[in-house]
């Protein structure tokens, strides 16, 4: 027999809609390679992010034209020489996991020499809004212990002050998606250290954000938008404290199991994070959560509905993947 893939596109609607500096959405757009060979059959879920100029169409036909190298037998670490860093080798590194896996009877984390996934505590995220919607938006998650707050530049040090009047006890992450400017960084680190924020995403735009190395801060800065993988992580010197580690922008869990070893060895604090996709995404991200400080993995939370079966979300405790689910 001969291994087959296909590629297909998937629809969930969000639960309200999802803000971020850039935009606004109101559904998730997901990409899911599949790789069988008679009953065994590997998936994997990416979402295309036009930040990266990534669009379904292009990430579909990456996936695609890989037919020919799953059918001889592809590796996911053969990806790395194959494909570009991104959401199509996500996809497809995810699918031969999870492939493997099933094909072996053992489990990814396997595999990989990784630890077994254990429950962990997950992030919940607010969109970007005004202060008054995002004050609201906190208190109905109040109870929630760790709070991912979306920024959005002009007027954030009022949103911070919002969010945590209404979330008075959750530990929060703000995240602004690029949107400050050296003129505003001052005053928008002075209001999240009274907000007692305990860490910092991206605050300046990636290839501007030089001035990172010679401000003073008291809380972590952490890098998303300036790193997607290893040949990154040189230009984070004294610039960022974490990075945000993020399947679709590594290329697939191959490439962000090393990154995270590297960049642990090189003193950086991770984040696992995610776009807003399925569990089907959030699954693989899960075996590099105990390396983490921090987690990420509400892409399911954020939701109208899941795929079936999903991951199992008690409060913000998620739990490691069934292999009904993937690996």
């Amino acid at each position: 027999m001969t291994r087959r893939l296909s590629v297909t596109v998937e629809r969930f609607p969000i639960a309200g809609a999802f803000t971020i500096a850039r935009g606004s959405r109101t559904e998730a757009v997901v990409v899911v390679a599949t790789v069988e060979e008679g009953k065994t059959r590997g998936r994997g879920e990416c979402v295309p992010y036009a930040r990266y100029g990534e669009t379904v169409e292009s990430v579909t036909a990456l996936i695609e034209v890989q037919a020919g190298a799953v059918a001889d037998g592809v590796s996911p670490r053969d990806l790395l020489d194959r494909m570009k860093p991104g959401a199509a080798r996500n996809a497809l590194d995810c699918a031969l996991w999870d492939f493997e896996a099933k094909r072996s009877g053992s489990h990814v984390w396997e595999l990989l020499g990784l630890g077994s996934p254990a429950p962990t505590t997950t992030a919940y995220t607010l969109s970007l809004g005004d202060p008054e919607s995002m004050e609201a938006a906190a208190r109905k998650a109040a109870h929630r212990p760790l709070l991912k707050v979306k920024l959005g530049g002009e007027g954030d040090p009022a949103r911070i002050a919002a969010v945590r009047r209404g979330a008075p006890d959750s530990r929060l992450i703000v995240d602004a998606n690029e949107a400050w400017r050296p003129e505003t960084i001052e005053d928008n680190l002075a209001a999240c250290a009274a907000a007692g924020v305990g860490l910092i995403e991206q605050p300046l735009p990636a290839g501007e954000d030089a001035l990172l190395e010679t401000i003073d801060r008291t809380i972590p800065i952490c890098a998303d938008e300036s790193l997607h993988d290893r040949a990154g992580l040189d230009a984070l010197a004294k610039r960022y404290d974490a990075i945000n580690i993020k399947l679709d922008k590594a290329g697939g869990l191959t490439e962000a199991a090393m990154l995270s070893a590297e960049a642990q060895a090189r003193g950086l604090a991770i984040m696992v994070g995610c776009m807003v996709g399925t569990s089907l995404a959030m699954a693989p991200a899960m075996l590099l959560a105990s390396r983490a400080a921090y987690v990420d993995l509400d892409g399911p939370l954020l939701l109208a509905r899941d795929r079936e079966p999903g991951l199992l979300y008690e409060g913000s405790t998620v739990h490691p993947p069934t292999a009904a689910l993937w690996g």
